[in-house]
């Protein structure tokens, strides 16, 4: 019984809501360790019999297990939104996540890759030769010019592409479409590419292709992403969703519209976007310091 809860939540999360499947991936794993901790601290406990004391004994075995805030608050998460879907379904009767809080999470602005090093990445560092090298460098120029989701990357297909209107049709979360502007460099970029992409061989719908053909899976993209990465930043942040945080920064480092940024991103609100003025704010505080006449006077 408990295998069929599962199942049919996942296949929930995947059909009808359209997550990745990387987040479906987190999803399923995420359950099947409560369901370890349920069988070892309470072997009697089936999943759909958990009260709220079972998630916060969960919750406190896992901060001294090591797991950091946002790991117990991503796996709190999970549990929400699949205590929720049993409670539609009317498997339980009551929500045992309704009341749970996860640890206080510490302040933390999103990681980005410095202008200079993004210039030094795409305009200096030298590609392995050949389309696979090219392909590597326009999956780069694509997650830095467009802040795309890699999940989004994984899945954009040539004919989401609109050279004629400048324009690329992005499914994000939710199943929800935007157009992203294609900027001219970016553009002219693409369209050398996919004739690249096309002299050798790689006829796959998708834009992007894998070594050998056919879709990539996010393993190989944040693989891809952490190589070049590590050559231009010794930041400990190199994986895809640092090109999108640093599209962002650079966007309003340099005047951007909060509002157009949150519509470039595909944030369903504008708080979700606001996360970014922090290194902005950051950025004018050092230039404060070291512009202004009077700034390291004492009194």
């Amino acid at each position: 019984m408990t295998r069929m809860f599962k199942d049919d939540f996942l296949n929930y999360i995947r059909y009808e809501k359209r997550y990745s499947e990387h987040t479906l991936i987190s999803y399923l794993t995420d359950l099947d360790q409560f369901q370890a901790f349920l069988h070892l601290h309470y072997p009697d406990i089936l999943l759909k019999d958990v009260v709220l004391q079972h998630i916060r004994s969960w919750v406190v075995f896992l901060m001294e297990e090591g797991h950091t805030a946002r790991s117990v608050h991503r796996k709190l998460s999970t549990l929400r939104s699949f205590y929720k879907y049993l409670f539609k379904k009317q498997q339980i009767s009551v929500n045992p996540t309704i009341g749970i809080k996860g640890p206080k999470l510490p302040k933390r602005n999103p990681s980005f890759v410095p202008e200079s090093a993004m210039n030094k990445l795409l305009d200096q560092l030298v590609f392995p030769e050949g389309f696979l090298g090219i392909r590597d460098k326009m999956i780069l120029e694509t997650l830095y010019f467009t802040g795309l989701r890699r999940s989004e990357l994984i899945l954009l297909k040539e004919n989401d592409l609109d050279f004629s209107l400048h324009v690329m049709r992005v499914l994000g979360k939710r199943n929800k479409e935007r157009m992203v502007p294609l900027v001219p460099v970016l553009e002219s970029s693409m369209k050398s590419y996919l004739l690249a992409k096309k002299e050798a061989g790689f006829l796959s719908p998708h834009v992007f292709e894998a070594n050998k053909g056919g879709k990539m899976n996010p393993r190989f993209v944040y693989a891809t992403v952490h190589h070049y990465l590590s050559a231009v930043t010794t930041s400990d942040q190199k994986g895809p969703h640092v090109l999108r945080h640093s599209f962002a920064t650079h966007l309003l480092n340099n005047g951007a519209d909060l509002n157009a940024i949150k519509e470039i991103l595909g944030h369903a609100g504008l708080a979700a976007t606001q996360v970014y003025t922090h290194n902005s704010i950051d950025k004018l505080k050092k230039a404060h310091g070291k512009a202004h006449p009077r700034s390291k006077d004492v009194k």
